[in-house]
């Protein structure tokens, strides 16, 4: 059996769905109670858990688990102004993990997978050089990610130490923005609600809208399609060997002006295609990433399936299905909760 943590997020969503097309027996849980309520509609196992109470773990099966896959956390693009509390990120984020691991180590399973922001490297970031896992971490210790950062990068390091003190096999898996059809209408930031530029982009071109980009639109970032973090993720299931740390990223920088060029292409009716204004004029807050990923590819066989316009073809399919609509409710009742 897996269990996946965080199984009515984002990633944990589209994880579970493809466990189950796959045939893994699948125990799905969450703090949350919408995505409990589609599990449960798709006949999929869930147990509603709050991972900072150790006793809550009583709720699991106490044998026959092979993997844990834990997608849990609190981060700032789902915390308002009103709500923020450094002591929540240490309490899910950190003793949260330190009780998953304890599980782990007391039930006798054998691997754990977790996936984990790249806000750590923020020092490191610098136009066209790539990062490596062996580099270490650069934490901004201001900001709105500054107490995720610490909290994940503990998180990390208590995975790490159950690696190598009770022979757990603990891979940790550094994300970068994750796209896909779900999550991308409005986020948190700095407190307040935001709608996304990507989103922003997505809704002007289906409207035959002008797309405008500002600043310098060679500027870029290493994203990743959700479907490929999970194919990485089902990689790592089948794995005996791979522990450690690992960049999940697509491994080249998208530039603004593709990004805006392909969305024109895939979203604008055909009859009507957007136009594409550049304003180098007006600044934008885009901070260039890019990640090394031939340690996954040495160690897993994997390779990221989907380029940005495969990627879109693919969102604009889900979107269509409303497979993934709850994920939008989700996300609605989380900026409209007062």
């Amino acid at each position: 059996m897996i269990i996946v943590l965080g199984a009515d997020g984002f990633i944990g969503t589209y994880l579970v769905d493809q466990l189950i097309r796959d045939g893994f027996n699948v125990l799905a849980t969450d703090i949350s109670r919408i995505g409990g309520r589609l599990h449960k509609k798709q006949k999929i196992p869930f147990i509603r858990l709050d991972i900072t109470k150790e006793k809550q773990f009583d709720k699991l099966p106490q044998k026959g688990v092979d993997a844990l896959v834990h997608l849990a956390c609190v981060q700032p693009a789902n915390v308002r102004k009103e709500e923020y509390d450094p002591i929540d990120y240490i309490k899910v984020n950190v003793i949260g993990t330190l009780n998953i691991l304890e599980f782990c180590r007391k039930k006798g399973i054998q691997k754990m997978i977790y996936g984990s922001s790249h806000r750590n490297t923020q020092g490191l970031w610098k136009e066209g050089k790539f990062i490596r896992e062996d580099q270490g971490r650069a934490i901004k210790y201001a900001g709105e990610y500054a107490m995720f950062s610490i909290s994940e990068s503990a998180a990390q390091d208590c995975v790490e130490h159950y690696t190598q003190q009770y022979g757990l096999q603990g891979v940790i898996f550094r994300l970068p923005p994750v796209y896909g059809y779900g999550p991308h209408t409005e986020i948190f930031k700095n407190g307040k609600p935001l709608k996304m530029g990507f989103q922003i982009f997505i809704e002007n071109a289906m409207a035959g809208k002008p797309l405008e980009v500002w600043g310098n639109c060679e500027k870029g970032r290493d994203i990743i399609y959700v479907k490929d973090v999970v194919s990485a993720i089902i990689l790592a299931l089948g794995s005996k060997t791979a522990t450690g740390l690992y960049n999940i990223t697509s491994g080249r920088l998208l530039s603004l002006k593709e990004e805006a060029e392909t969305i024109a292409r895939v979203f604008s009716p055909k009859n009507n295609p957007s136009e594409i204004t550049y304003r180098p004029d007006k600044p934008n807050s885009i901070e260039p990433f890019l990640y090394d990923i031939s340690k996954v590819k040495r160690d897993l066989g994997w390779s990221p399936r989907y380029n940005f316009e495969e990627m879109l073809l693919d969102y604009k399919s889900e979107r269509e299905s409303g497979r993934f609509n709850h994920l939008l409710e989700k996300r609605r009742q989380m900026m409209l909760k007062q």
